[in-house]
């Protein structure tokens, strides 16, 4: 039976010392869905990630994983449902590809931590999947942006994880290698059902492939629910404080292109 959310988060609420960074956040993602979280700098997108993760914990409200609780769930078996992708990934490490994505399957080896057929199966099925087979013993610091992104996701992947949390994954990247990363992502969704959340600033591949959005601001939630009605100009333009024009693309898609507006008042 297929729960009904891979991941969902019940009044979230995070504070460092007196200033609180979110306030009752609730989210829910179905599997195999990709979940997209946009705002400005400083809306709380990073912390959110990383208290669904579990690397944080909240101030107050529940994180639920496969409909059960977070903090039942111990370190091992949530490294096993739960792959998470910082915003800066080290490329300096001194590995090959193939060594990286080993790494994914520290969470599913015996105490002696040694390599088994099925590890090596494993491996060989997340740089398929990835588009990395072909560098799997190229070094890491000689990658390019979108080949070390894709990498990681190698690995993230090798923890056979029901949930995927990505934070930024195209940052950085030129657009040819962002669309690969999101094209990546959206295969995850249709062939093997992971439930995919992303911190994203690229408003427009967030749109187009997104099931479900939240719009966060100061901490909080501004809207939630279907791309066209999140990533529209009337709900965008007063968090980000700028305008926003919604034109066709030869395509028909929506796309957005921002434009400077002083007319418009920005939410404090």
């Amino acid at each position: 039976m297929t729960a009904a959310h891979a991941l969902e988060a019940r009044g979230l609420c995070f504070a460092r010392g007196r200033t609180t960074i979110l306030a009752d956040i609730s989210l829910a993602a179905r599997p195999g869905a990709i979940h997209a979280v946009i705002g400005p700098n400083g809306s709380g997108k990073t912390t959110l990630l990383r208290l669904l993760a579990g690397i944080l914990c909240p101030c107050a409200g529940t994180v639920e994983l496969l409909e059960r609780p977070l903090g039942v769930y111990s370190h091992r078996q949530r490294a096993r449902a739960v792959a998470y992708l910082p915003q800066s990934l080290p490329g300096t490490l001194p590995l090959t590809v193939r060594e990286l994505v080993l790494l994914g399957r520290t969470a599913h080896q015996g105490l002696l931590g040694l390599e088994t057929s099925s590890d090596r199966e494993a491996v060989g099925r997340a740089l398929d999947l990835a588009r990395v087979a072909h560098l799997a013993d190229a070094r890491l610091e000689r990658l390019s942006g979108g080949e070390l992104q894709r990498a990681f996701i190698a690995k993230a992947l090798c923890q056979e994880p029901a949930v995927l949390l990505l934070d930024e994954p195209t940052a950085s990247l030129d657009p040819a290698h962002a669309l690969q990363v999101i094209e990546l992502l959206a295969g995850l969704r249709k062939a093997h059902a992971v439930c995919t959340v992303l911190a994203s600033h690229d408003l427009n591949l967030a749109a187009r492939y997104a099931d479900e959005a939240t719009l966060l601001h100061g901490g909080r939630v501004v809207c939630q629910g279907a791309p066209a009605m999140v990533f529209s100009p009337q709900r965008l333009e007063p968090v980000y404080g700028c305008g926003f024009e919604l034109c066709q693309s030869s395509s028909g898609a929506g796309v957005l292109l921002p434009f400077s507006n002083e007319n418009i008042p920005r939410r404090d």
